[in-house]
């Protein structure tokens, strides 16, 4: 049986010098990859930092193989482009209940994320706001996590 191990995403939706952080993200999760038999990625798509750290695991699959990863993309409701997504993301979840208002079903799906991640790498430089919400939830779940904003 093949063990998994997670690894959640959260950060800003507005970041500074984007490519070198998809270089420093890619160097993670290429050390991840090599490290795990498996290693389910989780990722949203609300912003700058989202977007890095899917373009991020796509390259080191391209370098290493897709066999032992997954880059799922997790939603916190249904959207216009699904379709799209489909095609670049292994999986879309959706792990908020429709009944959620959309102002907290971002919240309510990062804490899900955090609550299936072994490891959160995260971007937060601004200490208010949902990725600083979400880090602190990690936290608090004693979650590993490396904040690249200050690295």
């Amino acid at each position: 049986m093949m063990r998994s191990y997670s690894v959640a995403f959260i950060g800003h939706r507005r970041i500074e010098r984007e490519f070198d952080l998809v270089d420093r993200i890619e160097g993670l999760v290429s050390e991840l990859l090599k490290q795990h038999e498996y290693v389910e990625f989780l990722v949203g798509r609300n912003g700058d930092f989202d977007i890095a750290a899917a373009s991020a695991v796509k390259r080191a699959q391209a370098r290493f193989g897709r066999e032992n990863s997954s880059l799922n993309l997790v939603l916190p409701y249904h959207v216009k482009d699904e379709g799209f997504y489909a095609d670049y993301y292994d999986t879309i979840v959706y792990p908020v209940p429709p009944d959620v208002h959309f102002k907290a079903a971002i919240k309510k799906r990062n804490e899900w994320m955090l609550g299936h991640a072994n490891h959160l790498i995260a971007y937060v430089k601004i200490f208010s706001g949902g990725a600083y919400a979400a880090l602190e939830y990690a936290r608090a779940r004693k979650t590993d996590f490396i904040n690249l904003a200050y690295i």
